[in-house]
């Protein structure tokens, strides 16, 4: 069987499907009777016994592989070891004649109740250890398999309805052959992580979890859009073939990654990248790259049962400076969780509509000790190289200022504790929403530098949520009136004399970079997969040619448009 879906990372893939659905325990209160309490008991021993068995085994295989992860299971262990929380489970289960799943929910909903309420953040935080402690005993009691990204014990296909910031940040890359979900479009989270790793992903196969059975092979065409399932041997031959021939393309398109990003006309056009943390994962491509175009601090926060430290944050932000030098920038957006990013140590408000509720700065505005510990390790950590801190979800100039402001705040500390930070650290934003590009001209003289981020700027520019697979047709990326917006943008910060770059999605598209710099863009940021693409683009374009590309795009009417006549155009340099 055949089925269509968005392709979103490029690549072909043949393998067996793991059907990835976090367990979401429903407990009901549930009575026994006195003759039953011993039983009861044992069976919570043995459900107990279970649990510290799996996080025996995942510490081990973490603390050979990744021992900073392994502490989140350490923490889990000594929760699960409590003896207060153990000897209460017993209690209720004894006295008050609780079978053992309404004891366990009862007894760790309690103690994750008191720990909200604590003032000391770092106590606060342990509730999401306890409730995912909670959720691994009863998953054990129901007798549902564990179903885990980061420690996945052979290669696969990975299949999910979607796949959530804080599943990506664990996720083991080297086990993962492709990602198949049911919702989700190119500028996902999902789609974002898939490229950035050059896993082949192919999003929006609706009812896909249903079509599928674990272990069973399917085949990912995440070139053409298509997956196959109960493929007979001529398919599979056949896409053994395409693979092949899709890995001979890929090899010689890298040639380009490390040639110098200028026009056939000599213009320089810079080459900066996306990066998700300091690891030596994601800087293996600083050799290719002008610097860094954006620095993705939330995945810092994800995957995690506290706050990353002050010192922990000072330490990952100066490893990335090191690398880079002091003559290639590295900008660092400030915590940008919200929308379809959560966190494990925070709890964040239920909204009607989180991309439009409290996000990125809103988000850091209303907790002020988390965004003040950030803009601290920052500033402390560009005394080590070029530091450029970029501020997302900016609306007006009350949000410019008021960060502004924290900034000032947060250096006057230093200051008076005798701390060294780098006092020529660059201030800039995010323009993502309309009302600050609509703006641009007094923003300019407000900031030291801005980027654009076309992921979020086309979704509130076209009033589309850009995960709603229902709607992904209107999600138009190449619709004059972004090329429009976003010229007006450069046009007013490159009369500044002010740096404005491009680190969406836009920013790593050929199609889409052409017209940018024929705009005026002289620097693209883009995950490091689009780098040698993107290069090729540049080495074979001038710049009279990619103005009369944008000076045609504004004037057209439609994206369809848009792009026919960008692949026609352009088809020498694809």
């Amino acid at each position: 069987m055949m089925y269509n879906g968005n392709p979103v990372s490029a690549g072909i893939a043949t393998g067996p499907a793991y059907l990835y659905t976090p367990f979401k325990p429903v407990v009901e209160k549930k009575e026994i009777d006195e003759a039953q309490v011993p039983q009861a008991l044992a069976q919570y021993e043995d459900v107990k016994g279970k649990a510290r068995a799996e996080l025996d085994a995942i510490r081990d295989k973490l603390e050979k592989d990744d021992p900073e992860k392994a502490k989140i299971f350490i923490a889990h262990q000594d929760i699960l070891e409590d003896p207060a929380m153990d000897e209460e489970i017993r209690e209720v289960i004894e006295e008050d004649q609780l079978s053992p799943e309404s004891a366990i929910a009862k007894v760790y909903d309690k103690f994750a109740r008191l720990l909200s309420k604590a003032e000391d953040d770092l106590i606060r935080e342990r509730v999401a250890d306890i409730n995912d402690v909670k959720n691994r005993l009863l998953r054990i009691w129901f007798g549902v398999p564990e179903k885990n990204l980061s420690t996945l014990e052979r290669p696969v296909v990975v299949v999910a309805h979607d796949l959530f910031p804080s599943d990506t940040a664990t996720l083991d890359r080297s086990k993962v052959l492709a990602i198949v979900t049911e919702i989700g479009g190119a500028t996902s989270h999902s789609a974002i992580i898939a490229r950035s790793y050059e896993i082949p992903a192919l999003l929006g196969v609706p009812g896909v979890m249903d079509l599928l059975t674990d272990g069973e092979t399917v085949v990912v065409d995440a070139v053409e859009g298509k997956l196959f399932t109960q493929a007979d041997d001529a398919t599979l031959d056949l896409y053994a073939k395409k693979r092949e021939e899709y890995l001979v393309k890929a090899a010689d398109l890298k040639k380009y990654r490390n040639v110098k990003p200028v026009t056939k006309d000599g213009v320089h056009i810079a080459v900066h990248l996306n990066i998700g943390s300091a690891e030596d994962k994601d800087l293996a491509g600083q050799d290719c790259a002008d610097g860094v175009g954006l620095f993705r601090s939330e995945f810092l926060y994800m995957g995690r049962p506290e706050l990353p430290s002050e010192e922990e944050q000072v330490a990952i932000y100066t490893k990335a400076l090191d690398t880079f030098g002091a003559d290639r920038p590295v900008t660092l957006r400030t915590l940008d969780i919200g929308g379809d990013k959560k966190l494990d140590s925070m709890e964040l408000p239920v909204e009607d509509n989180p991309f439009l509720g409290l996000r990125a700065l809103r988000l850091c505005f209303a907790h002020p000790d988390v965004f003040k510990t950030q803009l601290r390790a920052a500033l402390r950590a560009g005394t080590h190289g070029a530091l450029w801190i970029m501020f997302p979800m900016v609306g007006s100039m009350d949000d410019i200022r008021r960060a502004k402001g924290m900034v000032d705040e947060v250096k006057k500390e230093l200051d008076a504790e005798g701390v060294p930070y780098g006092d020529h650290v660059k201030i800039g934003i995010m323009i993502e929403i309309p009302s600050i590009a609509m703006i641009s001209d007094i923003a300019a003289k407000e900031v030291d530098f801005a980027s654009i981020g076309t992921n979020d700027l086309c979704q509130y520019l076209t009033a589309v949520d850009r995960l709603n697979p229902t709607v992904s047709s209107y999600y138009q990326t190449y619709h004059p009136a972004m090329f429009r917006l976003i010229g007006q943008v450069v046009r007013d910060f490159n009369e500044a004399g002010k740096p404005v770059s491009v680190c969406g999605e836009m920013g790593g598209d050929p199609l889409s970079a052409a017209v940018l710099i024929g705009l005026g863009f002289r620097k693209l940021s883009m995950g490091v997969a689009s780098v040698p693409s993107i290069k090729k683009l540049i080495t074979g374009l001038t710049i009279p040619r990619a103005e009369a590309l944008a000076r045609t795009v504004v004037d057209m009417s439609s994206a369809e448009e848009v792009e026919k006549y960008l692949r026609q155009e352009l088809a020498d340099l694809l």
